[in-house]
């Protein structure tokens, strides 16, 4: 597979977009005045214990606390962050912890813990914190909480495995302890390239620990890379073929930054120089607007529907204009399969997370359900976050659940429609010219005979002089009464206003 890392950045904002063989797969936007905090280390201050919900809110600096879960609570942190005569007191009175030790046991209100975000704000919520910090490199990530050797999943050579687990086993003992874990990238990597990665880790580590020791909570003591930095880190490889960035400052950060991690890719940086937008030129710009869309048509003529609610995505596939050629089956099979890599490439590009929900055709035979799961898994495997699949039911549907770390490129580019607060959908003419006809019939005792002026929305006024103009006649009968309507383009659809003449 060709991919192409596009970057474009202006001094308020920095967008990339990842091309997986000339097509948009993943997009990335960060904004200097909202960046992201997943990753970053902060030294926090215990506002709320919970014994109901075994949970912590913790103070760390942002607009709303953050939310610690017991499990996520590593207790040695939190002691070290007191007073000795404090800890001799925390531990008398909880005896030795455990690991089942409930969160009143572990922390309480005023306590100061070094907590990692692992999850951004998200909506009302605040932004879901770890004491269990992890540390990722080049080619490592290292835990200084546990006493842990893993290999990435996608590393499935077993002598391979057990080379850089051998490998660790003794990097950990040099080092003095905590935990690695083995990025993809290391596989076939050299002991040097991986003491390099842990000597930088431990020492970011230690610096992280020494100004906790000085600042007072709520601090931030260490933060993740940029965008374009944090992006080369994770996804840097030969499948690269360029790197293509549009200003001379992002291209020098680049260049210096992947010469240190990878010199003999450094020759596929480069600068974007012609006079039309980087974003233009690749198709980009096209892709960002059709992902904000809910209907997504494939090639065949069929389409998606993709619905974010507050507690799932739901994704309908429909065959649309795709009448087919042959059997009935083989044309719902068909646009159920090109669905299905849709499906993942629009997952990815609008990072959506939690719970989706995929309502396929319905399939009659057990092979055809067996080919879209077959598909659908595969596609997946392309997908950097966590994903899980239920298997595909009589009716066609398919659960797949995935992680969710950060806002959706919905949540990132729009806000809620002040016009329909949300909802998607407002009153139609014909129901608000229904309410007027009851508000006025409400009063019509105290008003008979009295002339009557509707203010309402140009829409609305245009549907009582037409369609239903039989309002107005009823109206007018009903008052014994001349009825005048006045169009307001200030008004929302919904609105009206009754005054009497």
């Amino acid at each position: 597979m060709n991919r192409e890392l596009i970057v474009t950045s202006t001094r308020r904002e920095t967008k990339a977009a990842l091309l997986e063989d000339g097509i948009v797969s993943e997009l990335f936007i960060e904004r200097e005045a909202h960046r992201g905090i997943v990753g970053n280390v902060y030294k926090g201050k215990v506002t709320r214990v919970l014994p109901g919900m075994q949970s912590a809110f913790v103070s760390i600096g942002l607009e709303r606390d953050a939310f610690l879960y017991v499990a996520d609570v590593f207790e040695e942190w939190g002691e070290n962050l007191l007073t000795p005569e404090e800890q001799c007191e925390h531990k008398s009175a909880n005896g030795n912890g455990g690991r089942h030790a409930r969160i009143e046991e572990r922390l309480r209100e005023g306590q100061d813990v070094l907590v990692q975000v692992v999850k951004e704000p998200l909506g009302t919520k605040g932004a879901r914190i770890t004491s269990h910090v992890s540390l990722p490199g080049r080619y490592l990530v290292f835990m200084p909480t546990v006493e842990h050797i893993g290999v990435s999943r996608k590393i499935v050579d077993e002598d391979e495995r057990r080379r850089l687990k051998a490998l660790l086993k003794e990097i950990r003992l040099e080092r003095g302890g905590g935990g690695f874990i083995v990025r993809t990238a290391g596989s076939g990597r050299s002991r040097e390239d991986f003491e390099r990665d842990a000597r930088y880790l431990t020492k970011v580590w230690d610096e992280t620990r020494a100004a906790a020791s000085r600042e007072r909570a709520p601090a931030a003591l260490h933060s993740e890379l940029g965008l374009v930095q944090r992006l080369l880190r994770d996804l840097l490889s030969d499948t690269f073929s360029a790197f293509w960035l549009d200003t001379q400052r992002e291209f020098r950060r680049t260049l210096d930054f992947v010469t240190q991690l990878q010199p003999e890719l450094a020759a596929r940086v480069r600068l974007y120089e012609k006079p039309l937008s980087i974003f233009e030129a690749y198709g980009v710009s096209t892709e960002i607007e059709r992902a904000l869309r809910a209907k997504v048509w494939l090639a065949s003529g069929g389409y998606l529907v993709i619905n974010p609610t507050e507690a799932l995505v739901a994704i309908d596939v429909n065959t649309g204009r795709n009448v087919g050629k042959k059997r009935l089956e083989d044309t719902i099979l068909e646009t159920n399969l090109e669905a299905v890599r849709e499906i993942v490439r629009q997952i990815r590009l609008r990072d959506l997370g939690g719970i989706v929900v995929v309502d396929f055709i319905d399939m009659e035979e057990r092979k055809s359900r067996q080919a879209v799961m077959a598909t659908l898994e595969e596609e997946l495997r392309r997908d950097r976050s966590p994903t899980k699949v239920l298997a595909i039911n009589e009716f066609g549907l398919v659960i797949i659940t995935r992680k969710r770390v950060k806002q959706s490129l919905g949540h990132t580019l729009c806000e809620p429609c002040p016009y329909c607060s949300g909802n998607g959908l407002v009153k139609s003419s014909a129901t608000v010219c229904a309410e007027i006809y009851d508000e006025v019939r409400k009063m019509a005792a105290d008003m008979r005979g009295t002339s009557l002026l509707v203010r309402v929305n140009p829409e609305v006024a245009r549907a009582l002089g037409e369609e239903e103009a039989g309002v107005l006649q009823d109206l007018a009968s009903l008052l014994a009464a001349d009825i005048k309507v006045k169009a307001d383009p200030l008004l929302h659809q919904e609105q009206f206003d009754l005054m009497t003449l």
